[in-house]
């Protein structure tokens, strides 16, 4: 066979892979209204309070199989971001993008989960504002909305659309979100968990199937040795270690990540949620081993492609008619799995975690945060440029330097952070990170990343503001 570095998707694509790819999208739909038929015919739809719940919960009735889904759903929307890191370095993905991951997922169910259900909170600042006081769930809020402003998603739906139909960047990116923002707003968290349940299939199948027709069509492990560069196989992938393991800081944030709070909130137990984790932290091995492989064997097959179609470019050539379109459904369903989550949280940032009291539960105002959120995002998108790689180390450096710290401390110390300590600590950590990465740098400090940095000056704010605290009590008891 011969293997073409860049393809014209419409010609490619038959009409049996439109068939499917659009019956995947209106069974999607049809997931969403079943889902709130079931809110419909509860006995308590009259009921302000719970609606509000459901609207952000889900009422707290997610089972096993459901969180199970939404949570290995709502994690690889940046599949194009995966897929280009997997092409340019192999296994450096699987290390960076997957098993610093799993420990954290690890930690977060054995030791977090249940902590964080005793505080009985609605969101992740609310959880903070709980823990710390209340300048430190402002001020959460704020990091919260930067950390999951739907930035890369964004990007990787526009991607898509443009491959699929031709159009610009800008217009993909504006169509795609569009759409999920529609349905977001008829049906809060409950629409996004229930178009999530077919999402999960049909993006694990998607991947699942690249990869079995790769081995297929070429071999092997041995296949792969003999076409790619040596450097693919090393667990650094060539930028060494301090580089890599800014990724592992990067992973650890997941300990702050609203999704992951979001989804144990809704858990209808904790004995679900820690199940939950665990279970999808498997699938997301099994799916990760995909992803990099099937990005690896893009590589190999097709190695002048542009690396962040290049994955897409090399399955719709080794698929036949039918499960190109199932495939193309597949990354769609990823992307969309997890732009309508992160829209969601950040929507719900706003209308709830930062408006005054007073406005707090007011459904209008979510609308009108996903409405604000998904246009800020279109244009984040423009201002990056379409970097995937870019949005998540820079969203990620000011979360893990920021914001992971004083909360993880808080878990082991309870009660001992107080309201300002947080803050100040938070907002050394922002400028230090800010300022790090906007000067120039001599010599051996160029090589010094600026979430390293990040975590210093926030750990000094904790200590030197616990120590003036501790010192000011001993002048006033004298």
């Amino acid at each position: 066979m011969n293997f073409s570095n860049t393809i014209d998707f419409r010609s490619i694509i038959s009409t049996a892979d439109w068939i499917v790819f659009f019956a995947v999208l209106i069974l999607t739909l049809a997931s969403v209204i079943y889902g709130q038929s079931l809110k419909k015919k509860s006995k308590h739809k009259s009921d302000t309070d719970y609606n509000f719940l459901d609207l952000l919960l889900m009422g707290r009735q997610l089972t096993l199989p459901m969180f199970v889904a939404t949570m290995v759903a709502t994690w690889y929307g940046g599949i194009f971001g995966v897929t280009k890191i997997a092409f340019e370095q192999g296994i450096f993905n699987f290390v960076t993008q997957g098993f610093f991951w799993y420990i954290a997922y690890i930690i977060f169910a054995l030791f977090i989960v249940k902590k964080v259900s005793n505080y009985k909170a609605l969101t992740l600042p609310n959880l903070i504002g709980k823990m710390f006081g209340p300048k430190s769930e402002k001020l959460s809020a704020v990091f919260n909305f930067f950390n999951v402003l739907p930035i890369a998603y964004v990007i990787s739906l526009g991607l898509l659309i443009q491959a699929i139909f031709g159009c610009s960047m800008f217009m993909g990116m504006l169509i795609g979100t569009t759409i999920v923002i529609l349905y977001t707003l008829y049906g809060g968290f409950r629409a996004v968990v229930f178009s999530d349940i077919v999402q999960f299939f049909v993006m694990c199948l998607g991947v699942f199937l690249v990869l079995v027709f790769s081995i297929k069509l070429f071999g092997g492990i041995d296949f792969l040795k003999a076409n790619l560069p040596s450097t693919h196989f090393s667990p650094t992938g060539g930028v060494g270690l301090a580089t890599t393991l800014v990724w592992g800081f990067i992973a650890l944030s997941t300990l702050v990540d609203p999704n992951f709070y979001q989804r144990v909130f809704a858990a209808e137990s904790d004995k679900a949620a820690r199940n939950g984790i665990l279970i999808s932290t498997l699938i997301w091995f099994l799916f990760d081993i995909c992803t990099t492989a099937g990005a690896m064997y893009a590589r190999a097959v097709i190695p002048e492609a542009a690396s962040d179609k290049a994955y897409l470019i090399y399955a719709m050539q080794i698929l036949p008619d039918g499960i190109k379109g199932l495939v193309l459904a597949g990354i769609l369903a990823t992307i969309l799995s997890t732009l309508d989550s992160y829209l969601f949280i950040a929507g719900t940032t706003v209308s709830y975690d930062m408006v005054p009291r007073k406005w707090k539960g007011k459904v209008s105002l979510y609308h009108l945060g996903i409405v604000f959120v998904g246009i800020l995002a279109v244009v984040m998108g423009l201002v990056f440029d379409g970097n995937i790689k870019s949005v998540w180390k820079t969203l990620g450096s000011y979360s893990a330097s920021c914001l992971l710290l004083p909360v993880v401390y808080g878990y082991i110390f309870p009660g001992k952070i107080k309201d300002m300590q947080f803050v100040i600590a938070s907002i050394l950590g922002v400028i230090t990170v800010t300022i790090w990465r906007n000067i120039p740098l001599p010599g051996f400090w160029q090589n010094v990343d600026e979430l390293y940095m990040g975590i210093v000056a926030t750990s000094l704010g904790l200590v030197v503001y616990g120590l003036v605290r501790k010192e000011n009590k001993k002048v006033k008891s004298l």
